[in-house]
């Protein structure tokens, strides 16, 4: 017997034991007869290959034939015994670390980028790797934090005093009503309502800093007629958009306005002071408390329908205009009652007219400005109480709940009638509703009266 045919015999008998190991197949198997084929030729004169060794055409044994002939039986059984391993090997896997491969390289030869930071073509971790890693996990917790926590920070807000911002100084109407609002306000949350006056450019650096400050309710703002419906029309690049950058709260008073002269000035009436005023073109002088406040826009839309020459003397605030009207610097100014009132009381400043539709009962004996001489002639001013967009809305409904409560307080309500603010809520849908409408009826006015806040 050949050399070939005992090497086939020796290859059966190892694959039909590897076989034999299967633990499901082992008790039928085999039942037919088995072939086996051999993908090369049985040889050449010339020479031929056979599990790896060359035979020559003069048919002897090439060196390495039975190193090789070993190899591939111990491949076949190692094979078949991990085969018939395996119902054992699970159920115990694993036992042992487990390699996961990536068949990518770590970065390209010019470098890749993962994570923010760039891997170079050696593979070496670059600095900051893991900073970078972290940054992420800790900003990913965060923000999950936040969000689970804003029930219940509604819950227990507030927890801290609220900071109510007035953008004009003390002393004025926006200021009377904020601190009559806000002591009730502080009052019924339990904590205390600071008032901070921010003035300066028409009432617009203390918005701004409203509108920049954190939504999450600690910072309010009492908003006006000037600072939230003027300005958008008289500033050409207003630094917040009192839509866009606010919550509405809830309106907090209807104040009316009031003309008062010097009593140095010889006029008695608002038909006086026109006839004065156009005999004496340019040489009468107004307090305002700059653009978009209320004196500015009142006298402005009164020089308009009387084709008056008055010339504008700003100031920071109401309470420094009024300081000046009393000691005789200015003539003549129109602004919130709430201010003027005890200064008319004590005769040191002189009123001639009303600029509401109807007279006030706070002061029956005086016409209104469309009924002396000017019909259709009406500017009011309006406050109420907003916070920073993305206020959360819990917060916002019990800001406005509480608001609303305060000033149908009679004690709050008293004490608004008693300087001249007619006490007046709102829910919030309302008061945005009713500060776009605003803004859009006053740019019509200002558009039409060709004034600027320059």
């Amino acid at each position: 017997m050949k050399l070939r045919d005992h090497m086939l015999i020796i290859l059966i008998a190892v694959a039909a034991a590897s076989i034999g190991a299967l633990p499901v197949a082992a008790q039928t198997y085999p039942s037919k007869p088995i072939r086996m084929i051999v993908p090369f030729t049985r040889g050449r004169r010339t020479g031929s290959r056979r599990w790896g060794c060359t035979w020559g055409g003069d048919g002897a044994r090439p060196p390495g034939l039975w190193q090789s002939a070993l190899q591939r039986i111990f491949a076949a059984l190692f094979a078949a015994a991990s085969i018939g391993a395996l119902p054992v090997a699970a159920q115990i896997y694993p036992s042992k670390p487990i390699r996961m491969i990536v068949p990518f390289t770590r970065g390209r030869r010019t470098g890749s980028r993962r994570w923010g930071c760039t891997w170079g073509g050696d593979g070496a971790r670059p600095p900051g790797l893991w900073q970078s890693v972290l940054r992420r996990i800790f900003a990913a917790l965060f923000a999950a934090a936040s969000i689970a926590a804003l029930p219940v920070a509604a819950q227990t807000y507030p927890s801290k005093p609220i900071r109510m911002i007035v953008p004009f100084t003390p002393g004025g109407s926006t200021d009377i009503v904020a601190r009559v609002v806000g002591q009730k306000l502080g009052e019924a949350l339990g904590v205390q309502v600071v008032i901070d006056n921010r003035p300066g450019a028409g009432g617009n650096i203390g918005v701004e800093a409203a509108a920049k400050s954190a939504p999450d309710g600690y910072t309010l703002v009492m908003g006006h007629i000037g600072t939230f419906a003027v300005n958008p029309a008289l500033y050409a690049k207003l630094p917040y958009d009192p839509v866009r950058d606010f919550a509405p709260v809830s309106l907090a008073a209807i104040v009316p306005n009031l003309l008062v002269v010097h009593p140095s000035l010889p006029v008695k009436s608002v038909p006086d002071l026109i006839a004065f005023s156009k005999s004496r073109p340019g040489q009468l002088n107004y307090g305002s408390s700059g653009p978009g406040g209320t004196p500015y826009l009142a006298v402005e839309y009164f020089k308009l329908m009387a084709k008056l020459d008055i010339v504008q003397i700003p100031y920071k605030g109401a309470a420094p205009m009024i300081v000046d009207l009393i000691g005789g610097q200015i003539a003549l100014t129109i602004t919130g009652i709430p201010p003027l009132l005890p200064h008319v009381k004590a005769g040191r400043l002189r009123p001639l007219a009303v600029a509401t539709s109807k007279r006030l009962p706070l002061l029956p004996d005086l016409p209104t400005i469309a009924e002396a001489a000017l019909p259709g002639y009406e500017a009011t001013s309006w406050y109420g109480v907003l916070a920073p967009a993305a206020t959360p809305k819990e917060i916002i409904a019990r800001l406005n709940a509480e608001i609303v409560k305060s000033i149908a307080n009679p004690d709050t309500a008293e004490r608004l009638s008693g300087e001249g603010a007619q006490p007046t809520a709102s829910t919030p849908e309302q008061f945005g509703a009713f500060i776009k409408s605003e803004i859009a009826r006053w740019a019509k006015v200002i558009k039409a009266a060709g004034v600027t806040a320059e």
